[in-house]
């Protein structure tokens, strides 16, 4: 009977682990962890999940496997670079790649907008807002605002609640808004500031279908944004 009850005692082990695992993941794609720093000690992350410690050093492991951080003995576990992680590396520096880069976000973010509509939760609408407000805000200070139209798309991704997403748009980077990236000879006519004011619009009606935790709203808003976004850009 005491071998009956050892598989599941190592599965919680395992559940706990992957816990961990989750929680300092996001922390690190949401840049709430930056490249180079170092983690919480042991004795601390122990403290904030109510872990063993045999549990930590676990999700240390998945981490260091993952090539999200590396271990220096004796100094303590560090976030590692973005270059120097294994994962996409894509160059978008023409309007041809503009649009190849697009259509892949079609085929990733639409599924994830619809995810994000069920399964958001308030703290991470409001992160959205901020994220949007600050949008404006960049904008109508002339400012870039690929940072904020990052984060955005970022904070979606994180709000699926399926750490790939995040994952794979973390790895797109900034290549994910990649309009600032072209080659002057190549833009043409193509008004930044005009696309942006465009895009912010096409943001809120996302934002709106999220707020309502509608599906198919947020599908339909994503398909416009994105595909929107392809053709002003091309100028078709």
């Amino acid at each position: 009977m005491p071998n009956e009850n050892a598989p599941p005692v190592r599965r919680r082990s395992t559940n706990l682990a992957q816990g961990v695992v989750d929680a300092l993941t996001r922390r690190i794609l949401l840049g709430q962890l930056t490249p180079g720093e170092k983690l919480p000690s042991e004795s601390t992350i122990v403290l904030e999940h109510g872990v063993s410690r045999t549990v930590v050093r676990e999700a240390i492991s998945k981490l260091q496997a993952s090539g999200l951080v590396e271990t220096r003995h004796g100094i303590g576990t560090f976030v590692l670079a973005q270059h120097a992680r294994q994962g996409l590396r894509l160059h978008v520096d023409t309007v041809a790649s503009v649009r190849n880069m697009l259509e892949l976000r079609l085929g990733l973010e639409v599924q994830a907008v619809a995810l994000a509509a069920l399964r958001r939760t308030d703290v991470q609408l409001a992160h959205m807002r901020q994220a949007l407000d600050d949008y404006q805000a960049s904008l109508a200070s002339n400012d870039s605002c690929v940072e904020e139209d990052k984060r955005f798309h970022q904070l979606i991704a994180e709000a699926t609640g399926n750490m790939f997403f995040s994952e794979i748009m973390q790895h797109l980077g900034t290549a994910m808004i990649p309009r600032t990236q072209v080659k002057a000879d190549e833009r043409g006519g193509a008004d930044f500031a005009k696309l942006g004011q465009l895009a912010s619009l096409e943001h809120e009606a996302i934002f709106n279908a999220l707020q309502r935790q509608d599906p198919d709203a947020a599908r339909a808003a994503m398909v416009l944004h994105l595909t929107n976004s392809r053709d002003r850009f091309s100028g078709e």
